[in-house]
């Protein structure tokens, strides 16, 4: 249901404003800023509160924000003409506002879900052993890459074949059913499960320690740093707590969020997430930015889902990988070899952009939609359905550009055919790439499981999602100031490189754990220690 929802929810949001992808972009942006904000509050609630009431809290906000979001979608497809009346207007773009806001409610509870049940709950039931977590991780991910091509696939059919209107229909009823089964899945898994009614706790975001304050007077311990002190009931007395004003209740959301950030930076696997979180800022994925870049360079609907067919398979591949690479040759050497993999695919993208067909053109100027648009008050143009023998043309560039094709069938008129070297050569290192991004991904997310302690885990991966977001965010901005195919080329060797710093961050991370034992493959890791032990050193094998 959550994977239908997202691919939907940008498909609806086109059809109800005109085909335009402006309320599109607004949900991306309000999206990617409400995680990047409230990343670090939502990790803390999560840390703060039993895990069954976290869980079953998030699933029913995150499925009745979906069924609402139906429900209202319903609404403005029946009628739209009669709202578009009232009010002169304002009352439909209310409603736009309202379901974008509550789609992003819905987000917002499904990065919640995401944190207790893939990074805490998991790490419970698999309790000391690191091989089944592992293997957890890597058949999360699998389901995952599954209902990333079947969720698209059923709901594409039925708007295809019935309406919009039946698809948002057809949503809110699935989520309403998958709710219940859901909720009942995990009160089974709770039951099954006694270690998960046992969860360290913290204190409330006020009374956090002072990191930077007490840094250079405390005395460090051997073995890694509590960041987030564990709540001492005792050490408060109630004349503290009474003095708790409104000015502090106001600035506490503020401190949570500062020393949630701190807490990141000073986690022994910080350049490992970060490297994570760097891999986010590329076009080099199967977003809607390479999807419309693929259509200006002669592909047809129909090949790009192949295409992305592929790259579930590969992503299944590089799940199977994992989980044999860590038996091979430990955790950390795992994310070492993936990442080499990876960057190893990708230069198949750079060599792309200097391949026949490449649209490249560092003389054209990749600002010059931008300028002509906002100084020279141009209007957009518009894009009338192509003819399907023009999609193959080098002319669709220039007509995503403001020109016009030309109308008539006449071969002699008609423009020749693209070379499809460039843009094949550009997918198969995307596609092969993916092995290597989500043993990569799976590595980064074992290793946060496994050293960062149990009191602080929501908080400290809530930031790790703010900071893909962040990096996620950074890459639309790109994309938007240098909208021109001509450009493409300059983004895909961006991305790449942004790709390699990623990965040369999780190399020093490597380094400074293994030492000179990072190129000596031997027995993988051992079984985790007990929640007790010292969170840094539980992966260094």
């Amino acid at each position: 249901g959550d994977r239908m929802w997202h691919f939907a929810v940008s498909v609806f949001l086109v059809e109800l404003y005109g085909n335009s992808l402006l309320l599109t972009a607004v949900y991306g942006l309000v999206v990617a800023g409400s995680v990047l904000l409230l990343g670090a509050l939502i990790g803390d609630w999560v840390d703060k509160n039993s895990r069954l009431k976290v869980a079953q809290t998030s699933l029913i906000v995150q499925n009745s924000s979906v069924i609402l979001c139906g429900v209202i979608l319903m609404i403005i497809f029946l009628f739209k003409a009669q709202l578009l009346t009232l009010y002169h207007g304002w009352l439909l773009t209310l409603c736009y506002i309202l379901v974008i806001t509550i789609a992003n409610i819905a987000n917002l509870a499904s990065t919640a879900t995401a944190i207790t049940i893939q990074r805490d709950w998991i790490v419970v039931v698999a309790g000391e052993d690191r091989s089944k977590l592992a293997d957890m991780n890597a058949t999360i991910r699998r389901i995952d890459q599954l209902t990333n091509i079947l969720a698209p696939m059923a709901v594409g059919q039925i708007m295809t074949f019935g309406s919009p209107m039946i698809g948002c229909g057809f949503i809110s009823g699935w989520n309403l059913m998958s709710m219940c089964v859901e909720y009942l899945l995990l009160w089974k898994v709770y039951q099954k499960t006694p270690t998960l009614a046992r969860k360290s706790t913290k204190v409330e975001a006020s009374e956090l320690k002072q990191l930077n304050a007490k840094k250079e007077s405390d005395v460090k311990p051997a073995e890694g740093v509590q960041l987030i002190i564990e709540k001492d009931v005792s050490g408060f007395e109630p004349q503290q707590e009474k003095e708790v004003c409104c000015a502090a209740r106001i600035a506490e959301p503020f401190i949570t969020f500062r020393d949630g950030w701190v807490a990141y930076y000073n986690q022994p696997v910080f350049l490992a997430g970060m490297g994570l979180a760097f891999l986010y800022m590329t076009v080099l994925g199967f977003d809607c930015i390479t999807t419309g870049y693929a259509y200006t360079q002669g592909l047809s609907g129909s090949v790009l889902s192949l295409l992305m067919g592929a790259s579930a398979v590969t992503g299944i591949m590089g799940t199977v990988a994992f989980t044999w690479l860590r038996r091979k040759c430990g955790l950390i050497r795992t994310g070492l070899i993936s990442g080499v993999a990876q960057f190893a695919c990708l230069i198949l993208c750079v060599v792309s952009v200097f391949m026949p067909g490449s649209p490249m053109d560092l003389t054209v100027s990749p600002f010059a939609d931008i300028s002509a648009r906002l100084f020279e008050n141009e209007p957009l143009p518009t894009i009338a359905s192509p003819e399907p023998e023009m999609i193959f043309a080098t002319g669709m560039p220039n007509l995503l550009n403001g020109s016009v094709a030309p109308a008539n069938g006449d071969p002699e008129m008609s423009p020749e055919p693209v070379p499809l070297i460039s843009v094949s050569l550009l997918f198969a290192g995307v596609i092969a790439a993916r092995v290597g991004l989500w043993s990569f991904d799976l590595t980064v997310t074992q290793l946060l499981q496994e050293n960062v302690i149990e009191s602080e885990r929501g908080i400290i991966n809530g930031v790790q999602n703010s900071m893909n977001y962040l990096l996620d965010l950074l890459h639309f901005i790109m994309v938007i100031l240098a909208p021109n195919p001509e450009a493409f080329g300059l983004l895909v060797l961006i991305s790449v490189s942004f790709v390699a710093m990623g990965h040369i961050m999780y190399f020093r991370f490597a380094q400074k754990s293994l030492g000179k034992q990072l190129f000596v493959c031997h027995t993988p890791d051992p079984k985790a220690a007990p929640d007790s032990s010292p969170p840094g050193n539980t992966s260094t094998v």
